[in-house]
């Protein structure tokens, strides 16, 4: 099934789309697409559920985040560009929950930002906790796949010393959605292509057999260091065509237009604006 949230921001309903791609309200089921109802997703025909007529906005497709937990050059080709070696195990990083925002949310860039660049990724949604998993039991515990754009500030990510949450965690740099794809409609994880278009010209063009470190083995690997919850967020990295591995390197600019997609699990469009 497809799940999503639509509304305004920070009032979001939960909702799923019917045969025909029409949003039907699930309020009436569920609270929220949160917490422990990720780990037992409602079964419902959704031809039964009232039909929301007009087009709202539709959120994060995921409510009350608890972590964003990213990895790093899991594209080998991804790292190259980047100028950096292959890594031996999956690096992690964090991204603040607060960057997360819907699917077609404008992205904003900071205050003094210059290089502020693009990431499509495959979102990885936890449904049940996940501690010491193997990694034969690790997709057991995802309630479902998603689009991600993990926007990425580069001199704060690079230049200014510490880690590299500094430049993923700008407020709007966690566009996610448009839907929750349960794993039932996802035939491999492992098989799924990405793109990403900057103003219409093509700029990704991936497919997650490319990953270093499939999700299962994320999702394994990162269960023996800390507990994953339901609700937990994994993006699991970007294949080669962002700004930062052009030459000349290019980056974001206010009135620029991202469109991005994974095949199965829908599109986002974010067009850029500049804070103050």
């Amino acid at each position: 099934m497809r799940y999503l949230r639509y509304g305004d921001l920070g009032a979001e309903k939960p909702g799923v789309l019917d045969s025909e791609g029409r949003i039907r309200d699930l309020s009436g089921v569920v609270d929220d697409l949160a917490g422990n109802v990720l780990a037992n997703l409602p079964k419902v025909d959704p031809e039964t559920l009232p039909l929301v007529d007009d087009h709202p906005r539709i959120g994060a497709p995921v409510g009350q985040v608890g972590k964003l937990l990213c990895i790093g050059l899991n594209y080998s080709d991804h790292a190259e560009e980047a100028g950096m070696p292959i890594p031996e195990e999956p690096i992690l990083f964090m991204k603040a929950t607060s960057a997360i925002v819907g699917p077609d949310d404008p992205v904003i860039l900071p205050r003094g930002s210059e290089k502020s660049d693009w990431e499509v990724e495959l979102g990885v949604v936890i449904g049940k906790s996940a501690k010491y998993v193997a990694e034969a039991d690790a997709l057991d515990h995802v309630a479902g796949y998603c689009v991600a754009n993990d926007v990425s500030e580069r001199a704060y990510q690079i230049e200014r010393g510490g880690q590299w949450t500094k430049g993923k965690s700008c407020d709007t740099f966690g566009p996610l959605g448009p839907w929750l794809v349960t794993p039932d409609e996802v035939a491999d994880p492992q098989d799924l292509g990405l793109h990403l278009d900057l103003n219409g010209e093509r700029m990704q063009t991936g497919s997650t057999s490319s990953m270093i470190f499939g999700v299962a083995h994320v999702i394994s690997y990162l269960s023996h260091m800390m507990t994953l919850h339901p609700g937990d967020v994994i993006i699991t990295g970007t294949p080669p065509g962002v700004g930062m591995g052009m030459t000349p390197q290019r980056f974001l600019k206010a009135g620029d237009v991202m469109e991005l997609g994974i095949v199965g699990l829908g599109k986002q469009r974010q067009r850029v604006m500049q804070d103050g």
